[in-house]
């Protein structure tokens, strides 16, 4: 599927496992010379019991396995020779974590930038926000702006959004605020 999709004109690939089920979207990623997205997916281990707990302790857990498991994707992507500038890493909010752990997670977003690759996130319309604002789906513009916001000045530098008109004022904004990239 991967591979029929670079055929049709698709220009990157996205990996929900970080290679932890398959590594041929790595080799496939290095032979066609394209971007591969790498998550840290928390699901495969039977996600986090966490709780409503919010010690330090909880924090740096979910913190400490993110960077681990992203450090182990790109590491793997690099000795199936992607190169380093075609690897972006999603910390994977909604993927195996609490709704709190996600939160955590944009709060130290910085913590990535430690792995030196571009960091993405996926917070678009997220169950975390439907825990915080108790709406639905189609109700959580405003909290997905939040979190796009929050993730940039926190060191995200790319964003996976549905409501895209409205998000792209929101990065451009956050941008220039953060970065002083005006456009």
């Amino acid at each position: 599927m991967a591979a029929r999709a670079l055929e049709a004109g698709a220009t990157m690939l996205n990996d929900q496992w970080g290679l932890k089920q398959d590594s041929y979207l790595a080799e496939l990623a290095a032979e066609k010379g394209v971007p591969i997205i790498l998550m840290s997916n928390q699901r495969d281990k039977g996600g986090y019991d966490a709780g409503n707990r919010r010690d330090t302790g909880y924090y740096r857990e979910v913190m400490t396995e993110v960077i681990l498991s992203l450090r182990q994707s790109m590491e793997l992507a690099i000795k199936l020779n992607v190169p380093r500038e075609n690897i972006i890493l999603d910390p994977g909010i909604g993927f195996g974590k609490t709704w709190q752990q996600d939160i955590e997670i944009i709060r130290h977003l910085r913590e990535l930038k430690e792995l030196d690759m571009p960091v993405l996130i996926g917070t678009s319309r997220k169950s975390l926000i439907k825990m915080v604002l108790n709406l639905p789906a189609d109700e959580r513009v405003e909290g997905t702006a939040a979190t796009v916001a929050i993730g940039i000045a926190n060191g995200a530098d790319i964003v996976r959004v549905h409501d895209v008109k409205e998000m792209v004022r929101v990065c451009r904004m956050s941008d220039a605020i953060v970065r002083g990239i005006y456009q």
